[in-house]
């Protein structure tokens, strides 16, 4: 199984996110999920805000697309991308779906 899913045309990832890194990028997986790190301190949502621009800029979305269903206040995040477009074959590799 693998850290993204497909439900229509929105994809799904699983992510466990690394708040207070030297810099915000991809970092492998975390057992099922795909590995986070940012830049951002976790305080006052602001490790959050900079996951939603982070993934609207990886994926070509606008930020508004892209919500945290669940995972506020914990590392383990669910982040949904609605009408996120199909992923280059490098990402569909790491994230496990196409």
């Amino acid at each position: 199984m693998g850290a993204g899913r497909r439900d229509g045309s929105d994809l799904l990832l699983e992510l466990r996110v690394q708040p207070r890194a030297s810099r915000s990028e991809f970092a492998g997986t975390f057992g099922d999920r795909l590995r986070v790190r940012l830049q951002a301190p976790p305080v006052d949502g602001r490790a959050n805000a900079a996951l939603v621009d982070f993934l609207a800029d990886a994926f070509g979305v606008p930020r508004a697309r892209v919500t945290i269903e669940r995972g506020l206040s914990g590392r383990d995040k669910l982040v949904r991308i609605r009408g996120a477009a199909p992923l280059a074959q490098q990402m569909a590799e790491l994230v496990g779906c196409a």
